[in-house]
């Protein structure tokens, strides 16, 4: 499917998709460090990448496609995040989304978002609460159900995908009227290893064991190294107290979730290295989001954190983009009848 990309920062999601078989036509994000990795490592001849805020484009610049994508900035919805609020400004981002749809009228739509963002304003009825969507999170889909959208949305988290982290998000792909199709969402393929074992024991399943931390990136030296692209860190010391950024990386399990930022407009959360002698460099956070070593990332050290920390897993962006691969072959099926 050819694909309209928004706020697709440094490309963790569209690199998925291309992997998948899709194609990026045209990609766009404000921020110049993301824009420059994008350009480096994904973009191709043919593909346009603008820098520059979405607010100001109208839908008569983007061409049209099959598919537009959006994981819109979450700061002000992220449970990290101890001040978000409702009207947090940045909240409303998902209207730019809205509107290229509404404009574009592709036949999908990809949104991905923090799982806080289900339950933001409170519940109105206990049938909501039920099925955990909040006030802001039901003003968002019936958005795109007046303008023709019917939206399937779930909690994925990617350790249950083979990603080495504890990642949960909110997914929403949206699917035009007239098709009259429904998206499935992947089944897992890993659980927790204790879990997994005895499961094993007793069904026989085929399900492997959670990706760890220690096989993800023990092979990397504990030391900095010139050699490995991007495998330089921070300064900032180790202290380990139990809070957000400072709780021990244990090396048998899955990483905590890499995170852009901190809460409010603080700098990136790094996570201990499981060693607890440094922060983890940005190449070791890169391999937990699961972008490949030779995905080189541009900017500041803590441009490059936040850059990997907000990004949708490589490998999930895969595994999305064959499912979306499925829809489009019903479509197809359906169309030739």
């Amino acid at each position: 499917m050819d694909i309209v990309s928004l706020f697709c920062g440094c490309g963790g999601l569209d690199l998925g998709l291309k992997k998948a078989g899709h194609k990026i036509i045209w990609a766009n994000d404000f921020d110049e460090d993301s824009i420059t990795t994008y350009k480096k490592n994904i973009a191709e001849k043919n593909e346009i990448v603008v820098c520059k805020s979405i607010t100001e484009i109208p839908s008569t610049d983007i061409p049209d496609c099959d598919l537009v994508i959006g994981g819109f900035p979450c700061q002000g919805f992220s449970v990290a995040n101890p001040y978000r609020h409702e009207k947090d400004k940045r909240n409303f981002l998902y209207e730019e989304l809205l509107r290229i749809v509404k404009e574009k009228k592709p036949k999908y739509f990809l949104g991905e978002n923090v799982q806080g963002i289900t339950n933001l304003g409170g519940y109105e009825t206990a049938e909501y609460k039920k099925n955990k969507i909040g006030k802001v999170f039901k003003m968002i889909l019936n958005d795109f159900k007046k303008i023709g959208y019917n939206v399937e949305w779930k909690i994925l988290n990617a350790a249950d995908y083979g990603v080495p982290q504890l990642r949960k998000r909110m997914v929403m792909v949206g699917i035009r009227n007239d098709i009259n199709l429904k998206f499935e969402f992947p089944k897992i393929t890993h659980l927790p290893k204790e879990k997994n074992n005895q499961l094993n024991l007793n069904l026989k399943n085929n399900l492997k064991s959670y990706k760890t931390v220690g096989e993800t990136i023990g092979d990397l030296p504990i030391e900095y190294s010139d050699k490995i692209p991007n495998h330089q860190g921070t300064r900032h010391k180790v202290k380990i107290n139990g809070y957000l950024g400072n709780r021990h990386t244990d090396p048998e399990k899955p990483s905590p979730t890499i995170v852009g930022r901190g809460g409010g407009t603080g700098g990136p959360v790094i996570l201990p290295h499981p060693s607890q002698k440094r922060r983890m460099t940005v190449r070791e956070v890169a391999r937990i989001q699961t972008f490949p070593d030779d995905f080189i990332f541009f900017g500041s050290n803590s441009s490059q954190y936040r850059q990997i920390g907000n990004a949708v897993p490589v490998d999930l962006g895969y595994i999305l983009g064959m499912q979306l691969k499925k829809l489009e072959k019903q479509h197809n099926k359906i169309k030739d009848k």
